[in-house]
């Protein structure tokens, strides 16, 4: 449980920082990217669940890396009071967070 809440404010912290590097996406607060890095982890899951293991954007493949982007740009539709981002940011903020991702492993284990 220490370890998932670790996993959500570890990613929250990205998200600022990725927000604050990138033009097109904002976030409101660490509060904002908390909410926001739980919203991803839940579309991610659910995506992962339904179209099997190769779609994780953990498989680094390009139909991850666009899966990722996706689910990033959706994230905005759910909670828009929080979380905003461009087509373009969508894009670099899941370049971004694969390259964080493949340095910093962050699977719970």
């Amino acid at each position: 449980m220490l370890g998932m809440i670790v996993r959500f404010i570890v990613s929250a912290l990205v998200l600022l920082v990725i927000a604050y590097l990138i033009p097109g996406v904002s976030v409101s607060g660490f509060w904002g990217a908390l909410i926001t890095a739980v919203v991803i982890a839940v579309l991610g899951y659910i995506v992962e669940a339904i179209l099997g293991d190769r779609i994780s954007p953990r498989s680094r493949g390009i139909v991850g890396f666009i899966t990722a982007a996706v689910v990033i740009y959706i994230t905005q539709f759910i909670i828009p009071d929080y979380f905003s981002v461009s087509l373009i940011g969508a894009l670099i903020a899941a370049f971004i967070i694969g390259l964080i991702d493949a340095f910093v492993p962050t699977e719970l284990r």
